[in-house]
């Protein structure tokens, strides 16, 4: 059985990607659901909350590694196929472990304090499927740069596993007028990383370690899987 983690490291202002993660603070993750899930996803990103809640329906797997878990929100009502799944949350962000780790304690799953621009300290073909959900457009870098965590990944998924997620791009396409504004003002303030992704560049991104790969936009949110690592 798993267990969670209760010591971490907090995260210090010269850390690279301290700006993506500082505003998920305990505070703000008690009005995450109403604010980035329903609000933000509809009405600022044009992706209803539903979309991602299938395409975690679809995809999650039983041994299911989920990068920025945000809320819990997702894993908290998707339909794993077996009643006990075997999660594991990584974030960089204590508060954010401990928020999700406590609304899926049912779960209990494993907490891992991590960036994941880094090796991550799991065990090579553990996962049935990994998740990331809101999270690349929080990675510092392009999306070029930010791609080179695809290979890392695809060696995490067992045999037939799968990799899934969605992020924000900002290239390309119509964006609705609360994004054209807000979402500049987001990358200002170091909340976003987006500024030059494009769907293109994701897709290329994930062709280069899986041979098949969905990307489909919705609004200005990018909803992609990835299969059949190369």
């Amino acid at each position: 059985m798993n267990t969670t983690a209760r010591t971490f490291i907090p995260v210090l202002p010269d850390h690279p990607s301290y700006a993506g993660q500082a505003t998920y603070t305990s505070r703000f993750l008690r009005i995450y659901d109403p604010f980035v899930v329903r609000f933000s996803g509809r009405f600022v990103y044009r992706c209803p909350s539903g979309l991602i809640r299938r395409l975690y329906d679809r995809n999650v797997g039983d041994r299911h590694l989920d990068l920025g878990p945000g809320s819990g929100y997702f894993l908290d009502r998707c339909r794993f196929a077996g009643e006990w799944p075997d999660l594991t949350l990584v974030d960089l962000n204590p508060d954010v472990l401990r928020y999700a780790a406590h609304r899926l304690r049912r779960y209990t799953p494993r907490t891992v304090q991590a960036d994941v621009l880094q090796p991550l300290p799991l065990e090579p073909g553990g996962f049935d499927s990994i998740g990331m959900n809101y999270l690349l457009h929080c990675v510092p870098g392009t999306m070029a740069e930010k791609s080179g965590i695809f290979p890392g990944l695809a060696r995490l998924l067992a045999r037939g596993g799968v990799l899934f997620g969605s992020t924000a791009v900002n290239e390309g396409g119509s964006h609705g007028w609360l994004a054209r504004r807000l979402v500049p003002l987001y990358n200002r303030n170091g909340i976003l990383s987006n500024d030059g992704d494009s769907v293109s560049d994701l897709e290329t991104g994930l062709r280069r370690t899986f041979r098949t790969v969905t990307v489909e936009r919705r609004g200005s949110i990018a909803l992609f899987v990835a299969r059949d690592p190369r």
